[in-house]
Protein backbone atom coordinates (compact mmCIF):
# COMPACT_ATOMS: atom_id res chain seq x y z
CA UNK A 1 0.00 0.00 0.00
CA UNK A 2 1.03 3.34 -0.45
CA UNK A 3 -0.14 6.55 1.51
CA UNK A 4 -0.64 10.46 0.83
CA UNK A 5 -0.09 13.33 2.92
CA UNK A 6 -3.97 13.88 2.61
CA UNK A 7 -4.24 10.52 4.48
CA UNK A 8 -5.39 8.72 1.95
CA UNK A 9 -4.54 4.67 1.18
CA UNK A 10 -4.16 3.32 -2.13
CA UNK A 11 -3.84 -0.30 -2.34
CA UNK A 12 -2.85 -1.54 -6.02
CA UNK A 13 -5.28 -3.88 -7.86
CA UNK A 14 -4.99 -6.12 -10.66
CA UNK A 15 -2.00 -4.77 -11.81
CA UNK A 16 -0.52 -1.26 -11.68
CA UNK A 17 -3.07 0.45 -13.44
CA UNK A 18 -6.01 0.34 -10.93
CA UNK A 19 -5.85 0.91 -7.38
CA UNK A 20 -8.63 1.23 -4.43
CA UNK A 21 -8.59 4.55 -2.29
CA UNK A 22 -9.54 4.94 0.93
CA UNK A 23 -8.83 7.09 4.13
CA UNK A 24 -6.86 6.05 6.60
CA UNK A 25 -7.49 5.08 10.22
CA UNK A 26 -5.31 8.07 11.29
CA UNK A 27 -7.39 10.53 8.78
CA UNK A 28 -10.98 9.45 9.88
CA UNK A 29 -9.81 9.68 13.72
CA UNK A 30 -8.89 13.46 12.79
CA UNK A 31 -12.47 13.89 11.53
CA UNK A 32 -14.79 12.08 13.49
CA UNK A 33 -17.85 9.88 12.89
CA UNK A 34 -18.84 10.47 9.38
CA UNK A 35 -22.32 11.29 8.71
CA UNK A 36 -22.24 12.17 4.71
CA UNK A 37 -20.51 10.61 1.90
CA UNK A 38 -20.47 12.07 -1.77
CA UNK A 39 -18.69 9.77 -4.24
CA UNK A 40 -17.72 10.40 -7.82
CA UNK A 41 -19.12 8.89 -10.80
CA UNK A 42 -17.98 5.81 -12.59
CA UNK A 43 -15.95 7.33 -15.24
CA UNK A 44 -15.01 10.71 -14.11
CA UNK A 45 -11.40 11.87 -14.89
CA UNK A 46 -9.58 12.82 -12.20
CA UNK A 47 -6.13 15.00 -12.46
CA UNK A 48 -3.95 14.54 -9.35
CA UNK A 49 -5.85 17.24 -6.43
CA UNK A 50 -8.32 17.98 -7.97
CA UNK A 51 -11.47 17.30 -5.31
CA UNK A 52 -13.20 14.05 -5.63
CA UNK A 53 -14.89 12.56 -2.64
CA UNK A 54 -16.85 15.49 0.03
CA UNK A 55 -17.18 13.27 3.53
CA UNK A 56 -19.34 15.10 6.26
CA UNK A 57 -18.08 14.31 10.00
CA UNK A 58 -18.79 15.87 13.25
CA UNK A 59 -18.96 19.59 12.54
CA UNK A 60 -16.87 19.61 9.53
CA UNK A 61 -16.69 18.45 5.75
CA UNK A 62 -13.78 17.94 3.71
CA UNK A 63 -13.03 17.44 0.29
CA UNK A 64 -10.54 14.46 -0.45
CA UNK A 65 -8.40 15.10 -3.25
CA UNK A 66 -7.63 13.13 -6.19
CA UNK A 67 -4.39 11.45 -5.59
CA UNK A 68 -3.03 10.67 -8.73
CA UNK A 69 -4.34 11.30 -12.73
CA UNK A 70 -6.88 9.05 -13.76
CA UNK A 71 -10.65 7.61 -14.24
CA UNK A 72 -12.89 6.14 -11.34
CA UNK A 73 -13.48 2.73 -12.44
CA UNK A 74 -15.85 1.71 -9.49
CA UNK A 75 -17.30 3.28 -6.60
CA UNK A 76 -18.51 2.07 -3.16
CA UNK A 77 -22.37 2.82 -3.45
CA UNK A 78 -22.97 1.54 -0.06
CA UNK A 79 -21.42 4.50 1.19
CA UNK A 80 -24.09 6.93 0.40
CA UNK A 81 -26.47 4.81 2.84
CA UNK A 82 -24.16 3.80 5.26
CA UNK A 83 -21.63 6.28 5.65
CA UNK A 84 -20.58 5.85 9.41
CA UNK A 85 -18.94 2.18 7.61
CA UNK A 86 -15.64 4.74 6.42
CA UNK A 87 -15.50 5.45 10.33
CA UNK A 88 -15.69 1.31 11.37
CA UNK A 89 -13.64 0.23 8.98
CA UNK A 90 -11.79 2.53 6.74
CA UNK A 91 -9.13 0.36 5.39
CA UNK A 92 -11.93 -2.59 4.87
CA UNK A 93 -15.01 -2.08 3.99
CA UNK A 94 -14.58 1.57 3.93
CA UNK A 95 -12.88 2.18 0.64
CA UNK A 96 -14.25 5.39 -1.25
CA UNK A 97 -13.58 4.51 -5.26
CA UNK A 98 -11.05 2.74 -7.25
CA UNK A 99 -9.59 4.30 -10.36
CA UNK A 100 -7.15 3.72 -13.15
CA UNK A 101 -3.98 5.70 -13.16
CA UNK A 102 -2.63 7.45 -16.10
CA UNK A 103 0.97 6.79 -14.79
CA UNK A 104 1.56 3.77 -12.76
CA UNK A 105 5.04 5.50 -11.92
CA UNK A 106 3.77 7.81 -9.78
CA UNK A 107 3.16 5.60 -7.38
CA UNK A 108 6.32 5.13 -6.34
CA UNK A 109 6.61 9.12 -5.46
CA UNK A 110 3.72 8.22 -3.02
CA UNK A 111 4.46 7.26 0.68
CA UNK A 112 5.17 3.58 1.95
CA UNK A 113 3.28 2.55 5.50
CA UNK A 114 6.87 2.73 7.48
CA UNK A 115 6.75 6.50 5.94
CA UNK A 116 3.64 7.02 6.70
CA UNK A 117 3.52 6.16 10.19
CA UNK A 118 6.87 8.38 10.65
CA UNK A 119 4.51 11.26 9.21
CA UNK A 120 2.12 10.97 11.45
CA UNK A 121 3.88 10.72 14.61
Amino acid sequence: MKFTEEHLWLRVEDGEEEITVGLTAYGVAELGEVKFVELPDEGDVLSADDPVVVIEADDDAVDILAPLDGEVVEVNTPLTRAPEVISEDPQGDGWLFKMSIDDPDALEELMDEATYQKYIR
